[in-house]
């Protein structure tokens, strides 16, 4: 796609960044995204949450804040009633409510496969933007959820998932990226995104790439749900998992293998990666632990080596 020539656009469809953001003022700008997901979960009104709170969360990681959305439904009548739609259209409000954004309007389509997101207007201050292509050397890594619900949500449409297991992983995919946003620019982030459907990995290679740098994580330090690894040893693996390795491996040194899998695996409403400088991470970290919140520093970066993303 060509970028449109209008100056009023800062981020449009060319390099990689979470959502589109269009200057509408001298210190005003709108936050631009949409997000539609399959069902990941049996409960109808976590899907919904979930389903907002992924869509939300590119605003977020663009240190914007969310005020209108629209429902983007797709239902098949014919095969469910209109109840689980209703209870769907409950949990993304209820997120909506939560992140003090208005739900304008929707569209609803009949479709064979049950889909939901929303269309988020977020607003911000162009000053104060957190792109993904912008970190620098010496930066810190921050990451602020733990990954693996892909995995986790192949065993629940399995039906091979300890129970105990799946509502961790809902209690995390439901969690709005809000506080750790505003953390992230009280402490001076230097780039952020959002881990979604390319996996740690992929994402984290879009940032480094888009500023020409080197990850150094740490894998040790990578957090990821209790109970992951029994899920991998049961071949619960999504195929997204190894679409997502097989495109971003040639961009990857250090550690390979198969303890790489939960950080290729494809996330829905998963946390920030931030990078900071090494004051501002201290404090975000801080800030982080003082309001219960949870956040773990993997890597830093350093100037490009010739790969992207460096395990040890």
């Amino acid at each position: 796609m060509t970028r449109s020539d209008d100056p009023n656009l800062i981020v449009g469809v060319e390099g990689a960044e979470d959502a589109g953001v269009y200057r509408i003022g001298e210190s005003l700008a709108l936050v631009e995204t949409t997000d539609i997901i399959t069902p990941l979960v049996d409960d109808p009104f976590n899907f919904g949450r979930i389903a907002a709170a992924n869509a939300l969360s590119d605003v977020y990681a663009m240190g914007g804040k969310p005020v209108t959305a629209m429902n983007l439904a797709f239902f098949p009548a014919c095969s469910l009633p209109n109840s689980v739609l209703a209870a769907i259209l409950a949990g993304g409000s209820d997120a909506l409510r939560e992140a003090g954004a208005c739900l304008v309007g929707g569209h609803t389509v009949e479709d064979q496969e049950l889909k939901y997101g929303l269309a988020v207007t977020g607003l911000i201050d162009p000053a104060r933007l957190v792109r993904n292509s912008t970190a620098r050397p010496g930066d810190l890594l921050v990451l602020t959820k733990p990954l693996g619900t892909g995995i986790v949500s192949t065993a629940i449409k399995a039906e091979m998932i300890p129970e105990a297991l799946e509502a961790e992983a809902i209690r995390w995919m439901t969690q709005l990226n809000a506080a750790a946003a505003e953390r992230m620019l009280a402490a001076g982030a230097t780039a952020a995104t959002d881990v979604t459907g390319f996996g740690f990995i992929g994402h984290a290679c879009e940032m480094a790439v888009g500023a020409n740098v080197t990850f150094r994580i740490e894998l040790d330090q990578v957090p990821v749900l209790p109970g992951l690894e029994a899920l991998i040893m049961d071949g619960l693996i999504p195929a997204g998992c190894y679409r997502n390795r097989d495109h971003y491996s040639h961009l990857v040194s250090g550690l390979v293998g198969d303890r790489l899998l939960p950080l290729f695996d494809p996330q829905t409403s998963g946390g920030l990666l931030i990078a900071l400088p090494p004051e501002g991470a201290k404090e975000f970290l801080a800030r982080s632990a003082d309001a219960g919140g949870f956040a773990a520093c993997i890597g830093v970066v350093e100037p490009h080596d010739g790969s992207f993303l460096d395990f040890y």
